[in-house]
């Protein structure tokens, strides 16, 4: 799924605002002024076209979660781990440890 401004698309194929797209397990929705993304893993991202980003994750996936959203264990010594497995010392060096191209 890529969201740009007014624009969203699955697979290269253009989801026009404000229809719900069902596929294969991933749903759009246009809850208001908010683009949700949701897929039958128990995961659900909502951007609201500008800078918030919110992720949702189902209680199932406590503790099988890792990335820029954590390990989803309620413990914050491990908020940070890198891909490596190491822990950042700043959230800087967290956050730039993900980047992808």
């Amino acid at each position: 799924v890529v969201a740009k401004g007014q624009n969203v698309s699955v697979n290269g194929a253009a989801v026009p605002q404000g229809r719900p797209y069902l596929h294969k397990g991933l749903g759009v929705t246009w809850p208001g002024e908010w683009v949700a993304v949701a897929s039958s893993l128990g995961v659900r991202v909502a951007w609201d076209r500008h800078l918030a980003v919110t992720v949702t994750v189902e209680p199932e996936l406590r503790g099988g979660t890792w990335g820029l959203c954590g390990t989803y264990t309620d413990d914050p010594a491990d908020d940070f781990v890198l891909p490596d497995g190491d822990i950042a010392a700043f959230a800087a060096a967290f956050g730039s440890a993900w980047k992808v191209p």
